[in-house]
């Protein structure tokens, strides 16, 4: 299938292509060092900054050349915020100056994914309703990495409204995964997982509610964690399905996540979901947490239809972990999520009250979608109240006895997911042919979907870890998933930083350059034959914005 022109439209939207303010800025990039500062991990910096080896605007500045550059062709960032990072910077520096720290995040430069609010600064949710959406306050998790002294260096693209497991379906254009430009990334934190693994910033904040931070952490190749539910405050941030939501850390290393989840829990009385939890150093747990006497657990059911390289790359990680652990010790049968998953009602209530208000100024897949909602097609019911509540018990009763089923196993190890990420041009054809025609990759409950594996955890509430396992012959990530009983965010990290000691598979990059092609999405094929393309290696990314210069 290939869209038309008018069709493709509706699809990535009419924003017109601004012109970008960083124009300054490749300037820095002839600063000695530009790229090998940028390409060290959030802990390597960390240790910088501290050791007073580099300051906090010579990481922005190095960023900041190189989103130039690079983040054309990958389309992570929706708004870079140049001058409030610099600003942020300045006043950091000055604290490093005087040997006063804020913690192992001061001076850190990281970036949000853009449902994250920022009073100042638009966030978009990627849609056309909320293009120009601007809050008055932080969403509680910004204001927490703030006061441990993170610079916030902008908005990363992302699925629109979080409704999706690819990243392509974005108001903004579809974020292109640095391993394979044709490639989509992942979703729905598609941006956060291009910006990480192309050096675009230290680390990133994603959001988790049938898989979006492990699916583009897995596809690719960086580390992505999904806390247990209500750890991290949701405050602020723009609902998928709130009683799904979770908000998490992503990272080039284990590490690096663990340092960033630190500041990022506690509780928050003015969030709903949040619940009481101890301090805990996570960097601390990971390095001490002993997993020589770890039970692995393995449920047959994730491990259907998985492609041969995945497969392949999740038998090779079990045998590292089976050396450092108890080994395999029990299929591990899990709860069936489904029983609650279909039913729950956020998303509808939540865009039910943004559709009486804008209309249906969706992206396409989301307007058949709320357009449904709205007016169920004749001989269909849509979920009733008592539906919901019932799911809501179901959901409740899950969460509170899913802990007693790691009985047999101490952990469960399944494949992030099932199958390599698919060409752009096709995801796009696809999901614009709506979930009806196909539900693969873009229904994240149906049997067949990016996140058929990780949306169960979230249904569970139970944290859970996507880190890099091997890579398939044409050099595209494998990602491999982790998860535990609620609160033991320590002994995942402490597994999949042991695993990471061992292997290599983290340290790859993927090669990008400023002179490189950006390969076309297709719009349409005229009669002619010829057919139309949008995009090319001087293309800028829809709408990309600075608040800075």
């Amino acid at each position: 299938m290939r869209l038309s022109r008018r069709g493709f439209a509706k699809l990535c939207g009419s924003a017109v292509v601004a012109e970008s303010v960083m124009q300054g800025w490749p300037l820095w990039a002839s600063q000695p060092g530009g790229d090998a500062l940028t390409g060290k991990t959030l802990t390597e910096v960390s240790e910088m900054i501290h050791s007073r080896g580099v300051t906090s605007t010579q990481l922005v500045e190095a960023l900041l050349a190189r989103i130039t550059v690079i983040n054309p062709k990958v389309n992570a960032y929706v708004t870079v915020m140049g001058r409030e990072a610099l600003a942020q910077a300045k006043v950091l520096d000055a604290e490093q100056k005087a040997g006063k720290f804020r913690g192992p995040l001061h001076g850190i430069p990281i970036a949000l994914k853009d449902n994250i609010d920022t009073a100042g600064t638009r966030t978009t949710a990627a849609s056309p309703m909320f293009k120009d959406r601007v809050p008055t306050e932080d969403a509680t998790i910004v204001t927490k990495m703030k006061a441990a002294g993170a610079i916030i260096l902008g908005k990363l693209n992302l699925h629109e409204f979080a409704i999706g497991c690819t990243g392509d379906v974005s108001y903004f254009g579809p974020t292109r995964n640095p391993w394979e430009l044709d490639r989509v990334t992942g979703g729905s934190s598609a941006g956060s997982g291009a910006a990480v693994r192309a050096d675009l910033c230290y680390g990133a904040l994603g959001t988790d509610t049938g898989g979006s931070i492990r699916v583009p952490s897995a596809w690719c190749g960086i580390v992505g964690l999904k806390p247990t539910v209500g750890l991290v405050s949701i405050k602020g941030i723009i609902p998928c399905a709130a009683d799904l939501d979770h908000c998490g850390p992503m990272a080039r290393t284990v590490e690096d996540v663990a340092l960033m989840l630190g500041p990022m829990t506690g509780y928050d009385a003015e969030d709903i979901y949040s619940v009481e939890s101890q301090p805990v150093d996570y960097v601390k747990a990971m390095r001490e947490t002993p997993i020589g006497d770890l039970r692995i657990g393995t449920p047959a059911s994730f491990y259907d239809h998985v492609e041969p390289e995945v497969s392949e790359a999740i038998q090779a990680a079990l045998a590292v972990l089976t050396k450092m652990t108890k080994g395999v010790t029990s299929d591990a049968p899990l709860m069936e999520f489904s029983l609650v998953s279909r039913d729950l009602g956020d998303a509808s209530a939540y865009h039910e009250d943004l559709i009486r208000k804008y209309g249906l100024l969706y992206m396409k897949p989301d307007q058949a979608r709320f357009e449904r909602l709205m007016n169920p097609p004749a001989g269909t019911k849509g979920p009733t109240a008592a539906d919901d509540a019932r799911a809501r018990e179901r959901l409740a009763v899950m969460r509170r006895t899913i802990d007693g089923v790691f009985k047999d196993f101490d952990v469960v190890v399944v494949p992030t997911i099932r199958n390599m990420p698919p060409k752009i041009n096709e995801s796009l054809a696809l999901e614009s042919a709506g979930t009806e025609a196909n539900k693969k990759i873009y229904d994240w409950f149906n049997g067949t979907s990016a996140c058929t594996n990780t949306a169960p955890f979230d249904v569970y509430g139970v944290p859970a870890i996507s880190l890099p396992c091997g890579f398939s012959k044409s050099g595209l990530p494998i990602g491999m998933m982790i998860a535990a009983p609620h609160f033991q965010e320590g002994r995942l990290l402490a597994l999949a930083h042991a695993y990471q000691q061992a292997t290599e598979w983290h340290k790859k990059t993927p090669m990008l350059t400023a002179d490189m092609p950006v390969p076309p999405i297709i719009e349409g094929k005229p009669a002619d034959g010829k057919s139309d393309v949008k995009g090319s290696g001087d293309d800028k990314p829809a709408e990309s914005k600075s608040t800075g210069f």
